[in-house]
């Protein structure tokens, strides 16, 4: 016999373990059903842990600033406590009891199994079948993109996940993939002394955001020692016991102890039973309407809704969800114009919205402004480590910020000014108006509003 409850979360990633968790505060009886680690990814394998790793590199780096500044410093790097920090502070060595007890805390009846939709408001899960009065959130994430390159399988290659389990460096390594994650990770161990390779097929790396970006990035990793190629794919890869040798579409080889496979992440839908529902169960994504609604009586948040594959944006459509679900009076709509997204390298690159390419593609008639960091007030009192811009992009029609980048040593930071200013459409007028702290990284937006075309 079926179990009669209110909600069924199939995924228990950030936002599933959110849109449980509320849901059962508000007293619904909710069904939370997850196969691996409860809180997903991002306390894992993703934002925390990787930014422990990115906080040690960056303080590795910073102290080899001091010289010419602040007297003279020497630093030996040890990935010892890193990797000690990664399983005592951030995952309890992959261990997520604490997660299932708060979550079971909260009301949620917690199924560790994989599930699968039998039918509208069906899903069974190992031996236990539920009926959901109110419907199904699925929030089953994504999974590494392991492209088909010829040799690759059957190597132990490394996803993202092995990278940030490794309690030992290696001599070298080759990343395939220049987005986020890739040159994140390549940054960490090249900081730690490992000889990094980067292959990526765009012509720049973090080739989705401005193409200042990619070039700030680009001379970062150049920095510190890493070999940045761009413009092609691997082809072949091979692996000896010892080493791999990676052949790319131009004929030329490089080679490492280690491999990293960093070149996106899918959705991981096959078997879910999303065909019961009246859904094609071989999309790349689950499209959603206003309400995160995928179907009648299924909603789909976070990743494997394409939408952005950040925590915040699996966090934001889970509230959307909830309150949806409790029919909630003006509840809040689902609303992307101002997506923000961080990619933590040193310098931080911050960016929200369009870029200006975007804005171009999308008809907007386009002005831009751009300031240096360095040449700022307080990149130059900051000096060492003061590389990065800020760039706006601007409907003129509309007189509004559709889009902008804030690159610098607290990129991220000064990023959330910016954020506001396109989530709210404030007239450029008004920004221009603003009175901006002296002296502050983000009083370049300032000179950024008067560089405007």
């Amino acid at each position: 016999m079926a179990e009669q409850v209110d909600v069924v979360v199939i995924g228990l990633g950030v936002g599933g373990e959110e849109a449980s968790g509320r849901l059962a505060q508000a007293g619904l009886n909710v069904v939370g059903i997850e196969p691996r680690l409860v809180g997903g990814e991002c306390p894992y394998y993703g934002c925390i842990p990787s930014k422990m790793m990115i906080r040690a590199a960056n303080l590795i780096a910073e102290t080899r600033r001091v010289d010419g500044m602040a007297g003279t410093a020497t630093v030996q790097p040890d990935w010892a406590p890193v990797a000690k920090r990664i399983r005592d502070e951030a995952t309890d060595n992959w261990n997520d009891q604490v997660a299932v007890d708060r979550l079971v805390n909260k009301g949620v009846t917690f199924v560790r199994e994989h599930a699968t939709i039998t039918g509208p408001r069906s899903v069974k899960a190992g031996d236990r079948e539920f009926e959901a009065s109110k419907g199904i959130i699925v929030a089953t994430g994504t999974v590494p993109l392991v492209p088909p390159i010829d040799g690759l399988a059957g190597t132990p290659y490394w996803t993202n996940q092995d990278a940030v389990r490794v309690e030992t460096l290696p001599a070298s390594l080759v990343v395939l993939g220049g987005g986020a994650i890739g040159v994140e990770l390549t940054q960490v161990f090249a900081r730690f002394g490992v000889q990094v390779t980067v292959v990526e097929g765009a012509e720049r790396i973090l080739s989705m955001e401005e193409p200042e970006s990619g070039d700030l990035a680009r001379e970062a990793l150049e920095r510190d020692g890493v070999t940045v190629t761009t413009g092609v794919h691997a082809s072949k890869v091979a692996h000896d016991g010892d080493e791999f040798t990676i052949t790319l579409d131009d004929g030329r080889t490089v080679t490492g102890e280690k491999l990293l496979v960093a070149t996106g992440r899918r959705v991981d839908i096959k078997g879910l039973g999303l065909d019961q529902v009246g859904l094609d169960a071989d999309v790349r994504r689950i499209e959603v309407d206003e309400h995160v609604r995928a179907g009648d009586g299924v909603w789909a948040i976070g990743d494997v809704t394409g939408v952005g594959a950040f925590t915040h944006t699996a966090m934001y459509q889970a509230n959307i969800a909830v309150h949806d679900i409790l029919g909630t009076q003006d509840a809040p709509l689902a609303r992307y114009h101002a997506m923000p997204r961080v990619t933590f390298t040193d310098p931080e690159i911050g960016a929200v919205g369009l870029t200006e390419k975007q804005a171009r593609e999308q008809g907007l008639n386009v002005s831009t402004g751009i300031t240096q960091i360095p040449s700022s007030s307080r990149g130059w009192i900051h000096k060492a480590g003061n590389e990065g811009f800020i760039k706006l992009v601007v409907d003129t029609d509309r007189g509004v910020l559709v889009g902008a980048t804030s690159a610098g040593p607290t990129g991220g930071e000064v990023l959330s000014a910016l954020a506001i200013a396109v989530h709210a459409a404030v007239p450029v007028h008004s920004l221009q108006q603003v009175i901006y702290a002296y002296p502050t990284f983000h009083r370049a937006i300032g000179d950024a509003l008067k560089d405007l075309s």
